[in-house]
């Protein structure tokens, strides 16, 4: 039997949503509405990070799931960037913010690991500093911790260390 493919817990904020997102092309751009706090958020983003992400998801070769305080929001975000309903590893109301949310995102990895599924997990802040979580989630190779700089976000090395990643 096939082993099922990673779950890739994906960030947002400083992972896809950053200031300078380069991929060799210029930006887009767009205000995003969340319904959670009826506050605007301005977001910006490479096209080209998208069509990998979408790309990689579609093809079964990883199984994207949010882990991000847009959690609640998400199919907001899914419409804008052309993604189809993805699995949302939050479910918190409210959902905090910063360094109070990290404890939920490890949550969720160390889930995924209990459930015998492969990690990819990318986050420009929550992921676990050396010590025993971080040793628990990599110990055995079944995880890929990537922490991209919050202002450029995940770049195209990033995305071929998780295609790599996923074939195994």
């Amino acid at each position: 039997m096939t082993e099922p493919p990673p779950v890739w817990l994906l960030d947002v904020d400083g992972v896809v949503n950053v200031s300078r997102p380069g991929w060799g092309a210029p930006p887009r751009r767009s205000l995003v509405w969340a319904d959670s706090e009826a506050v605007g958020y301005r977001v910006r983003w490479a096209p080209a990070l998208l069509d990998r992400i979408r790309a990689l998801h579609r093809s079964g070769a990883v199984e994207v799931r949010w882990c991000t305080t847009w959690c609640p929001d998400a199919e907001r975000l899914e419409r804008l960037w052309r993604l189809p309903p993805l699995a949302r590893s939050l479910d918190a109301h409210p959902m905090p913010r910063g360094a109070a949310c990290w404890p939920l995102k490890l949550a969720a990895a160390q889930a995924v690991l209990a459930a015998g599924r492969r990690l990819v997990w990318t986050d420009d802040e929550a992921l676990p500093a050396a010590g025993a979580d971080r040793d628990a989630l990599t110990a055995d190779g079944r995880s890929l911790l990537i922490a991209p700089r919050p202002s450029r976000g995940l770049q195209p090395a990033d995305l071929d260390r998780i295609a790599a990643f996923a074939a195994g």
